[in-house]
This record gives structure tokens, sequence and C-alpha cells, in this order.
């Protein structure tokens, strides 16, 4: 628990350093190629982590392979290092590339029994948006089961405004009632 936690805190830290200086894209970008030369050269990583090095000759050495790549990143990675953090490297890469692989924005599908007016899409996307603090991927579903109302889904969360919904909670509230 406390390895995702550590994971996930430098992954974000990385990133909101990074979306001001390089931008958002070309960060995770350097990510999934950094740990591509991970992945193919472990001896890296291993050099890295090894605690007999010194914290200047590991500086240097990352500044000499990754030649390429942005300062920040090699900044960041020079501070995986210093922290003793590096080992967590492969897996930081992972998250990112899970949690931001469509870039900023996430998917939410958008569930009604109607064609709804591309304004109100657009109005409900922008609360959405404004509520969550997050660009949304919104995808139309049409399903005449709902009888009416909407249901969204973001991620694994459900908003469900939908008079299928009310109908089964009245249904439920009516099985516990006792007539007398």
């Amino acid at each position: 628990m406390k390895d995702k936690i550590v994971i996930k805190r430098y992954a974000e830290a990385f990133l909101g350093f990074a979306k001001n200086n390089i931008g958002f894209e070309r960060a995770i970008e350097q990510l999934k190629d950094l740990k591509l030369i991970v992945s193919s050269h472990p001896e890296l990583l291993e050099f890295l982590c090894y605690p007999e090095i010194s914290l200047k000759e590991k500086s240097q050495v990352i500044d000499k392979v990754l030649a390429g790549f942005t300062r920040e990143l090699k900044e960041f990675l020079k501070l995986l290092v210093e922290k003793r953090r590096i080992d967590y490297l492969i897996e930081i890469c992972d998250y990112v590339r899970i949690k931001y692989s469509r870039g900023e924005a996430i998917e939410a599908v958008l569930r009604s029994s109607y064609p709804l007016d591309l304004e109100i899409l657009e109005e409900l996307k922008t609360k959405l948006e404004k509520k969550i603090g997050r660009k949304l991927n919104l995808f139309l579903d049409l399903d005449p089961d709902l009888l009416g109302g909407i249901q969204i889904r973001i991620g694994n969360v459900l908003i469900d405004g939908s008079v299928r919904r009310r109908l089964d909670e009245l249904r439920e509230k009516l099985m516990t009632v006792q007539v007398v």
C-alpha cells in the first residue's frame, strides 16, 4: 500500500512539474521512452540503485546516457536517485501509462433513453468537467430500458438519474411497507 502511494506521488509530482515546462504529452512520451530504455538495459537501473556509487557519478551517467531527454526528466531521475526511490522507476512509468494513456481526458458514457440536443450535451459535459476537474471524452449510448432521464458512467463511478432507477427504488420501498 505504501509503495502505491509513493509511486503515485512521484508520478503526479513529475507530471505537475513537467506540465508547465515541457508539456503534459511530452512528459508522458519521455517516461514511455525511458521505460523502453530501462527495460531493454536493466543494468542501467541496477547501476542507479547500487548504493556504493556516489550521487555525483550517477548524475553524470544520467546526463550522458540520457542526453536526448529533457532536462526535466533528467532532474526527476536525479531526485529519485537522491531520495533512494529509483527502484520505483518502472512502476512510476507504468502508473503514468495506465492513468494517462489518453492524455488528461478520461472517458465518460452518457446513457439516455432518447437522443439529446447537442447544446444540452455540451452544457452537461462542461458542468461535469468542472465538477471532476478533468477533461472528458463523452460518448452517447441510447438505451430505451432507462424509460427516461440519464445515466453517466465516469470510470467506475455511476451517476444515475434515470426513471428506471427511481421506479426500482419505489418498488423496494413499497416491498418494505407492511399493510395493516
